[in-house]
């Protein structure tokens, strides 16, 4: 019998392609998500290789090694007199002080085939005491074209400088300035160049003229290719490309697993509808191990085709995409055609489906004889589990549990100086995958409670609410086997959101200390502004939104009688600045007391200085400069440092009563308007109100915080796109398991319509029960993501704060719902138009 029953199933298989493909949709769609990440490593890797070097495609060869020492200012000569060169470009870099803002000024010859300097306006340098900066450098500095700088040098000294030109260059930071090989050498003082790019005359051989350069560098100094070095450069790149796909990849296992959970689920379905022919089967003969080789090579060809379907669809979209970008004018790089992944990735999806088709088989298999003389050609779905089942669920529960107290036990402890992350993070998702398995094995049991608590409003609407609920908690084995898998893409992404928005409050907090505002001007220490600067600040409408001085006093002490506290040899440094009204004191986190008690003899602490003197929130001292002293309290404490790396934060009125001199140290002032633009205004407003003075400088703190703020969102961004392929697994199976179950109940649908259910309310009951497993799987997300994700930044051990983001989360909890719905609207749309006397007679 085996043979006649593997061809009597992989032929009615065959037969219905359509039901094929809807019963491996989630393996379609992994192999998919799987191929088309590799596709998309070779178009990153392959881009980078293409556009990330910062060699000239010029350069024949290059002079030193950033492994090995530099090759000397002398050099440079000796090569140029070698027979054969055409060119040689020293590159080098000096810091320069520029209107009180540093500038990065590079060496580049500006012009022919080895400049990375593009001319824009103007000329390019040619002479000493010139340069030309970048666009963005010009707006940030106010120059133009012709603007003559007082710039100092690495030795400090001034040296006047004019700018000749605009440059256009790979990256603009606003600090970049570039000029010949050698004013760079001259500026900077400098012996050595990082490294010297030749290129090779017409007509010359480049492995001759590499013999020859050889010959006059010192043994030391590495001579290489301008391939090998662009090809280290790439690799460089496509190394960092990699680590990232390294990542991707674990989130591409995490939802192939959830693949396989929705196919075992479909099959439990498909083979559900088929009992009688099972039976069949069984009453003529078939053996039970028959069966299952027949319903498992059906799952083998199930997991080929949708292997082979979902690496076609990857393959043509990794080819259509990067085309379509280029026209639009991105510099992308096509893909190849990788047979070895291709295959790998089919043979994957075969290798799951069997796997997960396995279980189902199984437990069809088992199905009596006797059940072939049942009218319906369905079987009702199990409602429980079994007990071997419910104990090893127990198990994984209390695993997870004692795994995430001890987890817990190994959390930092405050001022704990000797801390691992690595470990603790380990245990949590150790203790996060016990837990999902548990959810596996228990979550038929879990349903029901879950939809009596979340199905309660659907149950007041009327007779299709209550139909939807009771459709979904009739079978709770299906309804678990697709809400797990929801509920495992909503606690991935709750866990990212939650996590992001608590990283994201405590860099807010970090930066309200160290750029509480969007510039700053400074002086050198000890010496103060020039009140003209400060009033031509704060007369700068329109530019400027707020502008506020302070002072900065190093050498505070704190006493108590003749006690100095702390340790004797330390001294603080202080600040008064009127941190009320800057817009960021909001975001700075307090330890102890309330940062608003500041005021006369009131003052803020930082938490090391609280630490080394021993004093806490309501402790009476005294506040000392030399041999001055003033009466304060203690009214907050700060976990860190105050702002601007403050450790005593005082009120303007106690610094007077010290005799602290009264000039501003330096000003913290916001722009106007947002964007670049209103900060560039603010900078050259700022600029207009320092004029000549001496000794100022100027900083946009603004700059670092946005990139920070960048980088978070983008880390955030990209986390939360990869664990949404989870998601979209999920949607597929709730759209999959809809479309099944309406197989499987057309009589119900139709006895529904019989007893006057309309069609209208037909589709709403079953769109109403796709969106239910959104509902369940988003509760129980929910309800493991947040603690995880607390867990998690708890354990990385940077003090962030529990931040809930409720709008994104309550989004999230609606966009699942609405997802989950949308899947089942045309299963819901097929099954309204049945004829009800049609229906009634499918069983029959």
């Amino acid at each position: 019998m085996r043979t006649p029953v593997l061809r009597t199933q992989l032929s009615a298989a065959a037969r219905r392609p359509g039901r094929l493909l809807l019963t491996g949709l989630a393996i379609l769609v992994a192999a998919f998500v799987v191929f088309g990440t590799v596709l998309a490593q070779q178009i990153t890797e392959r881009t980078a290789r293409d556009n990330l070097s910062g060699t000239p495609a010029a350069t024949d060869l290059v002079v030193g090694d950033p492994q090995g020492p530099p090759p000397p200012v002398a050099t440079l000569a000796r090569v140029r007199s070698v027979p054969g060169v055409a060119e040689a470009a020293a590159r080098l870099e000096v810091g320069l002080g520029v209107n009180g803002s540093f500038v990065n000024l590079e060496a580049d010859p500006g012009r022919g085939p080895l400049s990375t300097a593009r001319l824009r306006e103007g000329s390019y340098p040619d002479a000493p005491g010139e340069m030309a900066v970048t666009p963005r450098t010009a707006q940030r500095l106010g120059l133009t074209v012709g603007s003559v700088v007082t710039a100092t040098d690495v030795q400090t000294t001034p040296v006047r400088i004019t700018v000749t030109g605009l440059v256009d260059t790979a990256e603009d930071g606003g600090f970049n300035a570039y000029a010949p090989e050698d004013v760079v050498i001259a500026l900077g003082g400098a012996t050595e160049v990082t490294r010297i790019d030749l290129r090779v005359a017409p007509g010359e051989s480049a492995e001759t003229l590499r013999q020859r350069v050889a010959a006059v560098l010192p043994a030391d100094v590495a001579l290489r290719t301008g391939g090998e070095v662009r090809q280290q450069e790439a690799d460089e790149a496509a190394s960092q490309v990699g680590a990232l796909f390294a990542l991707v990849g674990m989130f591409v296992a995490i939802a192939v697993v959830a693949a396989a959970l929705v196919v075992t689920s479909t099959f439990r379905i498909v083979f559900a509808q088929r009992m009688r022919q099972l039976a069949l089967l069984r009453a003529v003969g078939a053996h039970r191990g028959a069966l299952v080789r027949a319903l498992t090579a059906e799952g083998a060809l199930t997991g080929l085709v949708a292997g082979v379907v979902g690496v076609a669809g990857a393959l043509a979209v990794g080819h259509a995409v990067p085309p379509i970008l280029r026209a639009a004018g991105r510099a992308v790089s096509s893909p190849g055609v990788p047979a070895g992944a291709a295959v790998a990735v089919v043979l994957g999806a075969v290798a799951v489906t069997v796997l997960a088709v396995l279980a189902p088989a199984f437990t069809a298999s088992r199905v009596a004889p006797l059940e072939a003389l049942r009218a319906a050609n369905t079987t009702a779905g199990r409602r429980g589990i079994g007990g071997l089942r419910l104990v090893g669920g127990l198990l994984l529960v209390c695993g997870a549990v004692l795994v995430a107290a001890l987890a817990i036990a190994r959390l930092p402890k405050p001022q704990q100086e000797e801390y691992s992350a690595m470990p603790v993070l380990l245990l949590l998702v150790a203790s996060g995958a016990l837990a999902f398995f548990a959810l596996v094995a228990l979550g038929p049991l879990l349903v029901r409670p879950v939809l009596a608590l979340v199905g309660w409003p659907l149950r007041q609407l009327g007779p299709v609410g209550r139909l939807a609920v009771g459709g979904v908690g009739g079978t709770p084995r299906r309804a678990s086997a697709v809400s797990v898998v929801v509920a495992l893409g909503v606690t991935l992404i709750a866990g990212v959101a939650v996590g992001g928005a608590s990283l994201r409050t405590l860099m807010d907090r970090e930066l309200a200390l160290s750029a509480p505002a969007d510039i700053e001007v400074t002086t050198a220490p000890g010496a103060t502004l020039p009140d003209q600067v400060v009033t031509r600040a704060r007369a700068a409408e329109g530019a400027l939104a707020r502008v506020v001085p302070y002072r900065r006093v190093d050498g505070l002490t704190l006493r108590r009688g003749a006690e100095r506290l702390g340790n004797p040899e330390s001294a603080y440094t202080g600040t008064d600045l009127d941190v009320a009204a800057l817009p960021t004191t909001d975001q700075l986190d307090v330890a102890q007391g309330r940062l608003a008690d500041l005021g006369p003899g009131r003052i803020v602490l930082g938490d090391w200085v609280a630490r080394d003197t021993g004093l806490r929130v309501g402790d009476q001292v005294s506040l000392a400069v030399d041999a001055r002293t003033t009466d304060v309290r203690v009214v907050a404490v700060l976990p860190d440092t105050g702002p601007l790396h403050a450790g005593v934060l005082a009120d303007r009125t106690d610094f007077d009563r010290l005799g602290v001199a009264a000039g501003w140290s330096g000003l913290l002032a916001d722009a106007a308007r947002p964007g670049e633009d209103g900060r560039t205004a603010a900078v050259q407003g700022l600029r207009q109100a320092i004029g000549g003075a001496d000794g100022v400088g100027l900083a946009v703190l603004a700059d670092s915080r946005d990139r920070d703020g960048e980088v978070l969102a983008t880390i955030v961004w990209i986390a939360v796109g990869l664990v949404s392929l989870t998601v979209i697994i999920a949607v597929v199976g709730v759209g999959s398991t809809t479309a099944l179950s309406v197989v499987e109940r057309v009589g119900e649908s139709g006895l529904l319509r019989a007893v006057g259910l309309s069609r209208g309310a037909l589709r709403t009951m079953l769109t109403a029960e796709s969106g239910l497993y959104g509902l369940i799987g988003a509760t129980i997300g929910l309800l493991l993501g947040v603690p995880y994700a607390w867990l998690a930044v708890r354990a990385l051990g940077i003090s962030a704060p529990l931040t809930l983001p409720v709008l994104p989360l309550v989004g999230l909890f609606v966009a699942l719902i609405a997802l989950t719905a949308l899947a089942g609207v045309l299963p819901a749309r097929r099954a309204s138009r049945i004829s009800p006397v049609a229906a009634l007679g499918v069983d029959g």
